[in-house]
């Protein structure tokens, strides 16, 4: 099966600064996964369009109902007005989040509040062709979701998060994510933004790393911030890649596995 990790930066294309559903749908489509988890995710959002970027990931890879779910972690814009994505969304508010994807079947699913930093912090902003600038931006919440995927050789554990940008903060959010997963049965996979560079989060979390390569920023990669984590027999890598799309900051992290 082939498992991804893709921040999809809402679709944005830094080419031309503009996001084209037509053009995000293409670019899930030829990532090809069984089970790709995908961060920076609009629903509602007039930059992206206004539709669901999570329901079009799942239709351009094939994935039946059931086979997908949009996690929130805010409610209006980020970098503009937001609020943590608690309690109920009003109809037609934006939101903003993390999404998992399976074409395999989904037995459960299940999210986990991560928290957030308490400071501002400040984040690169890439520009393309325009030169990069430094915002200060305040955090908004984390999350992880969750789902147990069947597969032909037995259920897998499959887990996406984005972590905080803020230094220090995503490193407690991961080991409080590994402490949530630890009563878990059986083989744990973990694909995500982490925010964290290389080796650190094998370092923090002792899972295996499956997959070494630089994926951001996207024209110029320089560092590995997306990641592969595994916990038990989650099979065996056969090949790896990041792959640059028409879209985001990031190069897409991809795996082939044998289960």
């Amino acid at each position: 099966m082939r498992v991804g990790s893709f921040n999809a930066m809402h679709g944005l294309s830094l080419a031309d600064g503009r996001v084209e559903v037509d053009r995000f749908t293409a670019a899930i489509a030829d990532l090809d996964c069984d089970v790709l988890g995908l961060q920076e995710m609009d629903l509602a959002q007039p930059r992206s369009g206004g539709g669901d970027l999570a329901a079009t990931a799942a239709t351009a890879l094939g994935a039946a109902d059931g086979g997908w779910l949009f996690a929130p972690t805010v409610y209006g814009t980020p970098g503009h007005s937001w609020r943590p994505a608690q309690g109920v969304r009003a109809d037609g508010e934006p939101a903003y989040g993390i999404a998992l994807v399976s074409r395999l079947p989904v037995r459960r699913w299940w999210v986990l509040p991560l928290g957030r930093a308490p400071v501002r912090a400040p984040i690169l902003i890439p520009g393309g062709s325009r030169r990069a600038r430094l915002i200060l931006l305040d955090d908004e919440p984390r999350v992880a979701l969750a789902a147990v995927v069947e597969t032909p050789a037995g259920p897998l554990t499959v887990v996406t998060t984005h972590l905080s940008f803020a230094p220090g903060w995503n490193a407690v959010q991961l080991r409080r994510l590994v402490g949530r997963l630890r009563g878990l049965d059986g083989p744990v996979l973990l694909l995500g933004d982490l925010n964290l560079p290389g080796r650190l989060p094998t370092a923090l979390t002792g899972w295996r790393r499956l997959a070494a390569h630089r994926t951001y920023p996207a024209h110029a990669p320089r560092v590995q911030l997306d990641h592969m984590l595994a916990r038990g027999p989650v099979g065996t890598v056969a090949a790896t890649e990041a792959r640059r799309t028409a879209v985001s900051d990031h190069l897409a992290l991809l795996a082939d596995i044998r289960r």
